[in-house]
């Protein structure tokens, strides 16, 4: 992989929960990233996928610095700018943007899209000449006709407002996007439209996009790499083609495409992965997953494993490949 446009070393956040000592001090706090690495070269896709709660979303923020981590460094670019200020910050605000899942809660209601997407402009200064033009290239790339413009968010369906939503991340001319969820309100057909979208901008503009997704199968034939995430870290890495083909090697990752709905019968069905996750509040020692492996060994309940290079690209942590 070429050099990282972004970079995670050992970051980690946790919450306070709502219970306090008589001192005013949290009694409990909530893990929900522990101690991740990881990179997103220029030009390339990571597919970063888990169940819901597993943090995903915590660590798109802690990369876009709209949160601090506790601890560990992010680098964008080759700087290290875990320490920036928010003013230090607003220079790089324009080359990282993000996409979220439910973009009608992002846009003012009451503005059309022409306003929402001219206010954007004016704050970055493009001069008032500039800004129809740029708009309109933007919504060539996304896929939306001129007449969107005139309409509000409510007159739009979902899968044009998340092209509105990313029309607006495009604006600024960004090096790295992070689309949180992006498909997962959307039907499947219209979830295969912004897919092939998403596609086709990284392709175009050499965008280097964080995709995350709860649905192993939304990020295939999207992301260069994939990053599997159970309860606050990073359980396995492959590249798409070696994870999909080959299958994956930790399995989490595998009862993840289990449970996708398959066709049997004329009817799609998939596969539930029995249990539930453990409480981010109180993570077990050894193996976070063990209570739920079905090929979990006396050591995984003891024994956190590390997340090991098997070569070729992927990592997993498990015990039973190696260590």
């Amino acid at each position: 992989m070429s050099a990282p446009l972004i970079e995670a070393v050992d970051i980690r956040k946790s919450f306070p929960t709502g219970q306090k000592s008589v001192f005013g001090r949290p009694l409990e706090t909530l893990s929900a990233v522990r101690g991740v690495s990881l990179a997103i070269a220029r030009g390339e896709t990571l597919g970063l996928v888990g169940e819901s709660g597993c943090g995903k979303s915590t660590l798109g923020r802690l990369l876009l610095r709209l949160l601090d981590s506790d601890s560990g460094i992010v680098r964008f670019d080759g700087r290290d700018i875990t320490g920036l200020s928010r003013r230090e910050m607003a220079p790089l605000r324009s080359r990282m943007q993000v996409v979220f899942q439910n973009p009608y809660a992002t846009l003012n209601p009451r503005f059309s899209v022409r306003s929402t997407l001219t206010e954007v402009l004016a704050v970055r200064g493009t001069p008032r000449a500039e800004r129809q033009e740029r708009i309109a290239e933007v919504l060539g790339l996304v896929g939306l006709p001129a007449d969107v413009l005139d309409r509000r968010p409510r007159q739009l369906s979902g899968g044009q407002l998340q092209r509105v939503g990313t029309a607006r991340a495009l604006l600024v001319e960004p090096e790295l996007l992070v689309a949180d969820e992006p498909v997962s309100a959307l039907d499947g057909a219209v979830q295969a439209q912004v897919l092939n979208m998403m596609a086709d901008l990284r392709e175009r503009l050499s965008l280097s996009i964080l995709f995350i997704a709860h649905d192993l199968r939304v990020v295939e034939h999207v992301a260069d790499r994939v990053a599997v995430m159970y309860l606050g870290k990073i359980v396995e890495t492959a590249a798409s083609g070696d994870l999909y083909s080959a299958g994956p090697l930790h399995p989490y990752s595998a009862g993840l495409l289990a449970a996708i709905p398959q066709v049997a019968g004329g009817e799609r069905k998939a596969v539930v992965m029995e249990g539930d996750p453990p409480s981010p509040i109180n993570v077990p020692s050894g193996c976070a997953f063990a209570g739920r492996c079905p090929r979990r060994m006396p050591r995984c309940g003891v024994e956190e494993p590390a997340l090991r290079d098997m070569g070729g690209g992927r990592t997993v942590a498990c015990h039973l490949h190696g260590g």
